[in-house]
């Protein structure tokens, strides 16, 4: 069986909306460079984004 790894040794970077940190993910693994939001939520909110809000109805 491999060894585990801890998550502070996993890479990490910096979200472009909220500014905190989030460590790899292995659903990323394939798309790791590509990766800037920590979440569905972030990219959402990205600034300069179009993303619809519920309150613009």
């Amino acid at each position: 069986m491999p060894k585990m790894r801890r998550k502070a040794d996993l890479p990490t970077k910096i979200c472009a909306t909220c500014g905190r940190p989030f460590a790899w993910r292995k659903k990323w693994a394939a798309v790791w460079n590509e990766v800037r939001f920590c979440s569905d939520r972030c990219r959402a909110e990205k600034p300069g984004g179009t993303a619809p809000r519920l309150t613009d109805r």
